[in-house]
């Protein structure tokens, strides 16, 4: 009936996506610092029964690399957005190579070359969430697990090897990590 609405409205999800991380990387007004390292799992009851299931619990999955493509699309914040620090702008600006790949990610492996020393931002863990988007270290499993299918989706593709190996490690055990 009304093709061109139709037509006008298609790409608003994906604005959305892209209002909702910037609003969150912009709310925060406290220093950035380098948060410590601490493992998080989350157990929840949900529906009728009293017995209690697992959420998603976040894992890195090896040969991935999406989170590595530092130049993405607007519907990502930018480092502008997300870092308070001039000096964590300019450092995640100066690891940007000329194809929008990190310069410390090696393609041909699909590894980070500096994994153990990278920095506090390269890291998905629940400090570094609060402290560059403000989430709860109570969300930090659903966020980063969300954050991860979105980036993987849009670097990979929603069909990708990839997004699957994701899907099959964040719903297994927390102890087959």
């Amino acid at each position: 009936m009304f093709p061109s609405l139709a037509l006008s409205t298609a790409p608003m999800p994906l604005t959305i996506i892209s209002a909702t991380r910037r609003s969150q990387a912009t709310q925060l007004n406290a220093k950035k610092t380098k948060p410590e390292k601490k493992r998080v799992t989350t157990t929840s009851k949900s529906g009728f029964s009293s017995r209690a299931s697992k959420e998603l619990t976040w894992q890195c999955i090896e040969g991935c690399g999406a989170c590595c493509k530092l130049a993405k699309d607007f519907a990502f914040a930018t480092p502008d957005e997300i870092f308070d620090d001039p000096d964590d702008v300019e450092l995640y600006r100066s690891m940007i190579g000329d194809d929008g790949w990190c310069i410390n990610y090696e393609k041909s492996t699909r590894k980070c070359s500096i994994y153990a020393d990278r920095p506090y931002f390269c890291r998905v863990e629940p400090e570094v969430f609060k402290t560059l988007y403000g989430i709860e270290e109570k969300k930090f499993n659903k966020e980063a697990c969300s954050c991860c299918i979105d980036t993987i989706k849009t670097i990979h593709g929603p069909d990708s090897k990839e997004l699957e190996t994701f899907n099959r490690a964040i719903r297994s055990s927390p102890s087959s990590s």
